[in-house]
């Protein structure tokens, strides 16, 4: 880390403002955060995620519109 730095140079005046305004950042436990992400999308998942539920047939773009036949 201390060799990157020194090949590097010093740091420029943006980079450190950009660490400082970072530092003051609140940090959660990927515990916390994640089990409240998977707990928002077990709850949004069943309302309109296609993903999931399926395109109802009627509304599929993507439908063959007729088929093909071989006689």
């Amino acid at each position: 880390m201390a060799q990157e730095l020194s090949e590097r140079g010093a740091p420029e005046d943006g980079e450190v403002e950009q660490l400082r305004k970072e530092v003051k950042n609140p940090r959660s436990p990927i515990s916390k955060t994640g089990k409240e992400i998977k707990d928002y999308v077990e709850a949004e998942a069943g309302k309109n995620d296609p993903l999931l539920k399926g395109i109802p047939e009627d509304k599929n773009p993507f439908k063959e519109k007729g088929g093909c036949t071989l006689s």
